[in-house]
């Protein structure tokens, strides 16, 4: 996932700027908002053009260019890329609804600009992809992007909250070392590029869906279900009747630990836990594969 390190750089500096939410009660008695719009603004901008720069040379400078065109890629490596561009375009949305609601925005516009920043930045690599010959713009990917997008604007303007998170895991797989090219040739690559080895969670937080009620239910308990897929070389099977190249389907059933729940009196610990809370959290999980049933006593 090229993109992966602009958008976490760029949302990392957008969560400290916003540190804490004012309340609206407060809003019109303070005088701070113009100019925190004005850094918003301003921020994403340069943010969006630093990185479609650095981008076009860091990444596609080398390759030769084309007219603007799409490819229809729905079908490569089991629609897990699709879950990467949909789980990243919903954080930029959670974190841009944050950052914009800082600024004073009112609050539709807040959740509306802010949860559709995401999608904004994703578009980089669109544009850049669809004028790149060795690739194209993709409307998987659009639509994924546009996906977890509105799953954070949908959360927030529903409950003022996000009670369902995408999450992400990776565990690394034998598969990486067979194409390295493809899926990542040393450990900091693999977790972004081996799709056999991530996996991608829904995780319900228990207590604000069901249990809202009851006082003693741990506030930080969700419950996952999540994909993944193995056996991966390549984007698509050599053959799907030939033994050892069939790709799997694999789904889990797990618990998790919402962190951004989790509340201390140290700003900077509650700053790092809710840094890494797109992570699902290791606990005992149900996969299952081909129709059987495993158990993991932990799974990552």
């Amino acid at each position: 996932m090229k993109f992966f390190f602009f958008i976490l750089f760029i949302f990392s500096q957008i969560n400290v700027t916003s540190k804490e939410i004012l309340d609206s009660d407060k809003r019109d008695s303070l005088n701070l908002f113009p100019t925190r719009k004005k850094i918003v603004i301003i921020s994403e901008l340069s943010a969006f053009t630093i990185s479609l720069i650095g981008l076009n040379q860091l990444w596609y400078a080398g390759y030769p260019r084309s007219k603007f065109h799409f490819i229809n890629d729905n079908k490569e490596w089991m629609q897990m890329d699709k879950l990467g561009h949909m789980t990243t375009s919903y954080y930029g949305g959670v974190a841009g609804i944050k950052a914009y609601r800082w600024a004073g925005f009112e609050r539709n516009k807040a959740i509306w600009y802010g949860g559709m920043t995401g999608s904004f930045f994703l578009s980089i690599i669109e544009f850049l992809d669809g004028t790149s010959k060795e690739w194209g713009a993709s409307c998987g990917d659009l639509l994924s992007n546009t996906a977890g997008s509105l799953m954070a604007i949908g959360q927030e303007l529903s409950w003022n909250e996000q009670r369902i998170l995408l999450k992400y895991s990776y565990s690394p797989s034998k598969y990486a070392t067979l194409n390295p090219e493809q899926l990542g040739s040393n450990y900091l690559e693999r977790p972004l590029k081996d799709y056999n080895g991530q996996t991608y969670w829904l995780s319900l937080n228990i207590k604000s869906l069901l249990l809202s009620d009851d006082r003693n239910f741990p506030a930080w308990l969700n419950l996952a279900v999540g994909h993944g897929a193995d056996k991966m070389t390549q984007p698509y099977p050599i053959s799907l009747h030939t033994v050892g190249n069939e790709f799997e389907r694999q789904f889990y059933m797990s618990f998790d630990i919402d962190l951004n729940k989790i509340k201390t009196k140290n700003q900077f610990v509650n700053s790092v836990l809710h840094f890494f809370g797109f992570i699902k959290f290791p606990a005992p999980t149900i996969e299952i594969n081909n129709g059987k049933l495993i158990f993991h006593p932990i799974y990552f």
